[in-house]
C-alpha cells in the first residue's frame, strides 16, 4: 500500500490542485508500481511561512526582503 506525502506551502495550493495533484500522483503510481489507486494514500502537508526555511532564513522573513516562491518567469 503506497503512502505518499506531498510538502507545499500554504500559498501555494488550492483545492483544485491538491485535487490534481491526487489524481495524478494516483495515476503514475498505478501506472509505475502497478499499484491498486484504491489503496494509495496521499498526503498533502501545507506549511505556514514562519515553518519554512531557505537559505537560512523563515521564508516569512525572505518573503518580507522580497523572495518569492512563484515560479520565474
Amino acid at each position: 500500500m503506497p503512502f505518499i506525502k506531498i510538502d507545499v506551502l500554504r500559498e501555494d495550493i488550492n483545492r483544485e490542485k491538491k485535487q490534481e495533484l491526487i489524481r495524478k500522483i494516483s495515476e503514475v503510481i498505478t501506472t509505475v508500481l502497478n499499484k491498486d489507486p484504491h489503496l494509495t494514500h496521499i498526503m498533502i502537508n501545507e506549511i505556514e511561512d514562519d515553518n519554512w526555511g531557505y537559505a537560512g532564513e523563515q521564508v516569512s522573513v525572505l518573503k518580507e526582503k522580497g523572495f518569492s516562491t512563484a515560479p520565474k518567469k
